[in-house]
């Protein structure tokens, strides 16, 4: 097993650092790119999850493995679907035919799509006959993951007569869905969102158009905490827009009340320390912004803040049981942390146990939430080349701020 072991940092954090472009804005445009040829796309992620997207959507054979990519199998499913003409076997890891998409198969076979299960109902791998979808109305829980409805979203416009989606219940994750949605405006799809129902209109074709992809707020995350951590610390990131698309940009306004002020300027992120003494622990809910919960729970955990986090239910069905996995993690280094199938609190605590190997569970985002504690005590990383997922150089980028 690979082992990283990061020293405690001892020097001011401070440089520049260009982010890859947003993984979640890069697989949702290359979807529609296969409608629209005529769409073209700058500043492409370069993560594992939009290669592998990249590589499924030039597939020439008829299986694909997608591996840990859950994006990519949701995205993929609706887009094989509609691929008329089309005979796909869409499978992945052993952990992803462990993570449901029956809610999603239930919509499109409702559409009219053809769809069988190969192994565990309800589970991939999936064998897919692309047709043309005749059905323009679906009803979906809106207390699912945004990828489904997206997934569902993105194809819309390739229905003949445009989709009309009609929500049961509360709607989660909604920036990802409202980050879809104005992807299909900026090529020039019509939509309305109008209580529970979005209605998207047919179009066959665009005009001729380029989008420069912003890069990961997600990413930018392990940046804030770092900040977070490491006194009179000075960040800059790039490619970021003050009107964003992501939902996760909410890390601006959360981490200012642990000590970080951004500053927005020329397309790039100043991240600056305030040096104050943060006493008041934190009590959020990120169901729209789930993503960015291990970043901040580490964050409280180092800086010694108590912290109380709701609306995280779609963690547990992630690459691992993330709820799970920060508990055991935690508690290693000597942290008191509760979860329940939707939250989690972390009691204050002011001892960092040093030289503790963090176990990742092939999961990007346990490695690199972790990483930043390397600014208090010295930490082991295991399996740290599980970043690929969505950030490839974020150790290089990491040792560029801190050495």
């Amino acid at each position: 097993m690979d082992l990283l072991k990061i020293n405690k940092v001892k020097n001011k954090v401070t440089g520049s650092i260009q982010i890859t472009g947003s993984k979640s804005e890069t697989n949702r445009l290359l979807v529609l790119q296969q409608f629209y040829p005529n769409l073209k796309i700058e500043n492409i992620s370069n993560s594992d999850d939009s290669v592998l997207m990249q590589n499924a959507l030039a597939n020439t054979s008829n299986e694909i493995n997608i591996g840990h990519a859950g994006t990519a199998m949701r995205f993929l499913t609706a887009y094989f679907s509609v691929k008329e003409n089309s005979e796909i076997i869409l499978t992945g890891s052993h952990r992803m035919k462990d993570r449901p998409i029956k809610i999603l198969v239930d919509a499109l076979t409702s559409l009219g799509a053809d769809i069988q299960y190969l192994e565990k109902e309800g589970y991939p791998p999936l064998k897919i006959s692309g047709k043309k979808l005749e059905k323009g109305i679906v009803e979906i829980d809106g207390n699912v993951s945004s990828q489904y409805i997206s997934a569902l979203l993105l194809i819309a416009p390739t229905l003949k007569n445009g989709l009309q989606l009609k929500f049961i219940g509360d709607v989660t994750s909604v920036p990802y869905i409202k980050m879809t949605l104005k992807l299909l405006d900026s090529v020039g799809i019509t939509h309305r969102w109008v209580d529970k129902t979005i209605t998207v209109s047919p179009k066959r074709k665009i005009k001729n158009k380029i989008i420069e992809v912003e890069s990961d707020w997600s990413s930018a995350s392990y940046f804030y905490s770092l900040c977070a951590l490491s006194p009179n610390s000075e960040i800059t990131l790039s490619t970021y827009k003050i009107n964003s698309l992501q939902g996760d940009s909410i890390l601006a306004t959360l981490y200012n009340r642990l000590g970080v002020e951004t500053i927005f300027e020329n397309n790039k992120l100043l991240l600056k320390n305030k040096n104050i003494l943060i006493n008041r622990g934190l009590n959020l809910n990120l169901k729209s912004a789930p993503d960015i919960a291990q970043t901040i729970a580490v964050t409280c955990f180092g800086l010694g803040v108590e912290c109380n986090i709701r609306g995280l239910h779609t963690l547990k069905i992630k690459e691992t049981d993330r709820l799970v996995a920060l508990k055991n993690e935690l508690g290693k280094l000597g942290g008191e942390i509760e979860i329940t199938n939707e939250s989690l609190h972390l009691k204050r605590s002011g001892i960092i146990n040093e030289n503790i190997s963090i176990s990742t569970y092939d999961d990007h985002r346990m490695a690199m939430a972790f990483a930043p504690l390397a600014t208090k005590v010295s930490i082991q990383i295991e399996d740290p080349n599980v970043v690929s997922k969505s950030y490839p150089t974020f150790w290089e980028d990491l040792e560029k701020i801190t050495r």
